[in-house]
């Protein structure tokens, strides 16, 4: 019952799918961890069960999920005070990985499947994460005003992005006669394609690429920002273009893309 009511009030608050199954999961795991009704749970039990997360290897951002979950089990479903007075865990700040251009261009270009190679340079060219990509229609797309309509991505927000000149042929040919429903990027077996086979057309066409950094397929993405900012394009813009509610998200990319950083030169000579 505890579950069914979390489930209620996470999807009637907005919660995305994937957040409620992340919570589901913490929650259920605690529950089994203590065994006892969770508003029975004391603040030093609770912080005993956190370390125990912390030394087992989980991440900060893990720790902090099991954190959230339990607070809104308490505050929304038993609505009773949250008032444990210790923090949430402090999240080491680690810099994205970013493609250079000439890795992004010897990335599309040792892809041999079309539809797979435009699925990477779009991805790349307009700054989407792989459940955009995977979730785009062909009437999201305006191929004339090279814009693309984003919607109810990460929270829930709707935004507009651009699309490369440079692939809009291969777009309109891509979406010519499909349906305005009908997703973009459509498996063999028809429907959307899954987000794990665009994570791994990523990881195959990194690894033929012979690059060795430990990029993701969200380093598209993060690449897109870091390039914009380096073509002088104001980061207010960048944060726009990418959906991001607080400027700050978006400014992690200026200590990637830094020139005068890059200009500076080692003492070794």
């Amino acid at each position: 019952m505890l579950i069914e009511r979390l489930q209620e009030h996470l999807r009637v608050s907005g919660y995305s799918p994937k957040t409620i199954k992340a919570y589901t999961l913490c929650v259920r795991k605690i529950y089994t961890h203590f065994k006892k009704p969770l508003n029975a749970v004391s603040e030093n039990e609770f912080k005993k069960f956190l370390d125990i997360l912390i030394k087992k290897g989980n991440s900060s951002y893990t720790v902090n999920q099991y954190h959230a979950a339990f607070k809104v089990v308490i505050t929304k479903i038993y609505k009773k005070s949250f008032i444990f007075s210790f923090p949430y865990a402090k999240r080491h700040k680690k810099l994205p990985i970013v493609l250079s251009r000439k890795e992004v261009t010897l990335l599309i270009n040792s892809i041999k499947n079309n539809k797979h190679k435009i699925l990477i340079s779009l991805s790349y060219g307009a700054g989407l994460r792989v459940s955009e990509i995977v979730n785009l229609k062909a009437k999201d797309i305006d191929s004339d005003e090279l814009t693309i309509h984003i919607k109810s991505s990460k929270g829930t927000k709707d935004r507009i992005t651009i699309i490369p000149a440079k692939i809009k042929t291969d777009i309109q040919n891509l979406i010519a006669g499909k349906k305005g429903e009908t997703h973009v990027f459509e498996s063999e077996r028809g429907g959307k394609l899954s987000a794990r086979t665009a994570q791994k057309v990523f990881s195959n066409a990194l690894k033929k690429a012979g690059i060795k950094k430990q990029a993701t397929f969200h380093s598209l993405r993060h690449s897109f920002a870091t390039h914009l900012l380096e073509n002088g394009v104001d980061v207010r813009y960048v944060q726009e273009l990418l959906g991001h509610v607080n400027i700050q998200t978006t400014q992690v990319y200026t200590k990637v893309t830094n020139p005068k950083l890059k200009n500076i030169k080692s003492p070794l000579q």
